[in-house]
């Protein structure tokens, strides 16, 4: 009893002598100039590098890839569908057998940089088992654009006006087209479900009857001022176009934010900022909290149908768990 007592002793002694050599470093690190809100360049570009605050990313988008194989063994390979000329123009529909059914399209995540379709299949079972249509879409990365945002914003605004328009080809019911999208696919959720639908597409106003942006941007000013300024090319335009909180006259549709409580500072902030800001408009929002999730976890909750996103999903949809 007593040696184990004093290994324990020894190990918590161990503990404290390596928090507080982390607290003295930190310390002893000068803050510089404040480049947002009361953060130095520094803390700003680590706000928005997700590995900062998710150590674990490599192995939870492992575990994307994984679970989205085991999905499709289950429902069988999705039906590509081309919504452009080019071959990433396309989305993967994973259908359910129910007739006239509401569609769910969703729009991944990947810093903008990286990302595929068939690698967020993980959801799927969720919706195709509860009676409605799952479609993931690709689009180009930044990468590919030369660090233009806007043809991306172009090509998931054409995808989903396509679902819109043929949704009855596949067994859709274009009066329920319902989005989501995980991270700077919850930025271009956001971009899609502030267009002005009428003026850009001649759809109804409302083409999309809810939303639900998890882990997103909603205001590019403060992405604008960090590290992801070395590979985006932003400019007063993108900023302004493609920064959903700037145009909530064009939402149509109530919306549900979803942020992980271990996410960084920004993106908690970004979410609750953009939550206020669709309520301050007069307009239905609901912001939701994944107590213990990270930026990367949290998506994982919408592959099952008691999950904090899936759960919201299907109740905004109107369907039930099945």
């Amino acid at each position: 009893m007593g040696a184990w007592y004093d290994r324990r002793e020894m190990l918590a002694a161990g503990i404290v002598l390596a928090t507080s050599s982390g607290a003295l470093a930190q310390a002893a690190r000068e803050k510089g100039l404040r480049v947002w809100l009361d953060m130095d360049q520094q803390e700003l570009d680590d706000a928005y590098d997700q590995i900062k605050y998710a150590p674990n990313l490599p192995q939870i988008v492992k575990r994307y890839g994984t679970n989205s194989e085991q999905v499709r063994a289950r429902l069988g390979a999705p039906k590509r569908l081309a919504y452009g000329a080019t071959p990433i123009e396309g989305m993967d529909l994973y259908a359910t057998v129910k007739p006239n059914a509401p569609v769910h399209v969703f729009l991944h995540g990947g810093a903008w940089r990286s990302g595929l379709a068939r690698d967020y299949a993980f959801q799927a079972e969720t919706f195709v088992n509860a009676g409605a249509h799952f479609v993931s879409v690709d689009f180009s990365n930044v990468v590919e654009t030369k660090g233009d945002l806007m043809p991306m914003a172009d090509q998931v605004r054409r995808a989903v006006a396509w679902v819109y328009k043929n949704a009855a080809s596949f067994g859709g019911d274009a009066n329920r087209v319902y989005l989501s999208g995980h991270s700077s696919g919850g930025h271009l959720a956001g971009v899609v479900l502030t267009t002005d639908w009428q003026k850009d597409f001649g759809l109804p106003k409302d083409a999309i009857k809810g939303g639900v942006v998890c882990s997103g941007m909603f205001d590019l000013k403060p992405v604008r001022l960090s590290a992801r300024s070395n590979y985006v090319k932003f400019t007063d335009e993108v900023e302004q176009a493609l920064s959903s909180q700037r145009h909530l006259q064009h939402l149509n549709a109530p919306v549900v934010i979803v942020h992980g409580s271990l996410e960084t500072p920004e993106f908690q902030r970004q979410s609750r900022d953009f939550a206020a800001a669709v309520k301050a408009a007069g307009k239905p929002a609901t912001l939701l909290v994944g107590e213990g999730y990270n930026h990367f976890e949290i998506i994982e909750t919408q592959a099952s149908p008691y999950g904090l996103i899936g759960r919201a999903s299907l109740e905004q949809m109107k369907l039930a768990p099945a």
